[in-house]
């Protein structure tokens, strides 16, 4: 199990990392996060057809070489406002624990979590925990369901990660280690230090010291990795912009406050030339050209997320950018506010006008659209004219369901549908939107678009695997499922 002192501290990748190194030793392994608090989510096998997981155990599970499955995230939690999540227990929304109290949540939750995980246990030689925040959070521990709850229950060999980059790396480790209890502390069975910059002979005495207070070693120190190509999880990812070369085009990404899915841009950081900007404000927006896009990617409440838009003056700086001749890409939510309206007859998610540049309608289902997609873009003209006839490989999440308004008999007031119910362009070609998640992960589509191969999930994976095993002894690895 990989437990951290924080969040950010780099549980997921030391997570990921595990998983392709038991695998490639031939090992049959599985990833598992008992709860995970993520707008960031893929669809899965489930029993009843496909649900939903965290994105983080999707690419555990790919680096596993194993079929993600909704076991592997028993309970997600969707937040959609600062105080309210939906609850996604077993891939499927529940209503009834969405809207229980959250400390009256867990004992119910609780058979479900283990017995995923005692299903996981039996099928697979190695399972692979990963925690979550901290396990120190003494105002969470009576209702404890993902950190040392799970290691108790199948008395996993823990790795404490800590990102030393912040600072306060050894106070972080004794403090955590120090608010457990002794039965807890003995399931410590390293320290891990994360994000180092520079010589690790300068860490001395410090390891040494921790050791005597605690017990436990300290048995790796990871390098600082900026780009080892895992997608960012848990709604963090890097602000700074970079790119390959010089640049040629710059793809601005609206970061609202439900932003979803923002894991399926990874691979834009990858393109030489293509600078990735993540827009707050209308200033952000304020040096764009032509040929430059912006993309309004997925929410997880569109109308709160809307209103922010308008608060933040982004909405005319969108318009803007559409009527100079610039592109608009929306990616579900970020359709659902291009169009004309928003409506809401059982209180899902909010009535409100759209920006209007693309004539669509919107209505909120009860029901939720969870499922894997494969089609074909139809004919595409202006800015998007590359992807005529591109097969589309990807997977929808969605409540809203979204069909053509009529405005005028004007044809310039038509969307013209590009994929049947599931995407739309403008009349004058520049703004196109589209149900399906995952587009940018399509070497297909990445051709057409950019010209260009990118890393493979699968080769990140290595990577990944090849780093861990470089800063970690084989004895202690091989230890940790001995």
């Amino acid at each position: 199990m990989v437990l951290g002192t924080s969040s950010g501290a780099g549980k997921s990748w030391v997570t990921t990392a595990l998983c392709r190194l038991y695998a490639r030793q031939g090992l049959k392994v599985a990833p598992f996060k008992a709860q995970n608090m993520s707008n960031n989510a893929r669809v899965v096998a489930s029993h009843n057809g496909m649900g939903e997981i965290g994105s983080a155990q999707y690419f555990q599970a790919l680096a596993a070489c194993a079929e993600p499955d909704v076991r592997m995230n028993p309970l997600l939690l969707k937040p959609e406002a600062d105080t309210h999540s939906q609850v996604v227990l077993l891939g499927e929304v529940s209503a009834d624990l969405t809207n229980l109290p959250w400390r009256g949540r867990s004992e119910k939750v609780w058979p479900t979590i283990a017995a995923s995980l005692d299903a996981l246990r039996a099928e697979n030689d190695v399972v692979v925990i990963e925690g979550a925040g901290s396990p120190a959070e003494i105002n969470l521990m009576a209702n404890d369901i993902v950190n040392l709850r799970v290691a108790r229950y199948c008395e996993a060999r823990c790795l404490l990660v800590t990102d030393i980059d912040r600072g306060g790396a050894f106070a972080h480790l004794y403090g955590t280690w120090a608010l457990l209890a002794r039965e807890d502390q003995a399931l410590i069975h390293g320290f891990v230090l994360n994000k180092f910059r520079g010589d690790p002979a300068l860490l001395a005495p410090a390891p040494e010291q921790l050791q005597a207070l605690t017990g436990i070693p300290t048995v790796a120190t990871l390098p600082m990795w900026w780009q080892h190509g895992l997608p960012e999880e848990d709604g963090v990812f890097d602000d700074r912009s970079r790119s390959t070369g010089a640049v040629s085009r710059t793809i601005a990404v609206v970061a609202y406050p439900r932003i979803s899915n923002l894991d399926e841009f990874q691979a834009l950081k990858n393109i030489p030339g293509v600078r990735l900007l993540w827009a707050r404000s209308s200033a952000d927006l304020a040096g764009l050209n032509a040929s430059d896009w912006i993309i309004l990617p997925g929410s997880k409440h569109t109308s709160s997320d809307l209103a922010w838009l308008r608060t933040q003056g982004l909405d005319l700086a969108v318009i803007r950018h559409a009527r100079l001749g610039g592109a608009v890409l929306g990616i579900c939510g970020g359709m659902q506010m291009l169009g004309d309206a928003l409506l809401d007859p059982h209180g899902i998610d909010g009535n409100d006008a759209g920006l209007g540049l693309l004539p669509l309608e919107t209505t909120f289902a009860v029901e939720k659209t969870v499922r894997r997609s494969t089609t074909q873009f139809a004919e595409l003209s202006g800015p998007w004219t590359s992807l005529s006839g591109i097969a589309v490989h990807g997977y929808e999440i969605h409540h809203g369901q979204t069909q053509a308004a009529q405005r005028s008999s004007d044809a310039a007031d038509v969307a013209q549908e590009v994929i049947k119910d599931l995407a739309w362009q403008s009349a004058d070609g520049r703004v196109l939107g589209l149900y399906v998640h995952g587009i940018f992960e399509d070497p297909g589509v990445l051709q057409a678009l950019f010209g260009v191969h990118v890393r493979t999930l699968d080769t990140v994976f290595e990577g990944l695997a090849d780093h861990l095993q470089k800063n970690m002894d084989a004895e202690i690895l091989n230890a940790l499922i001995s």
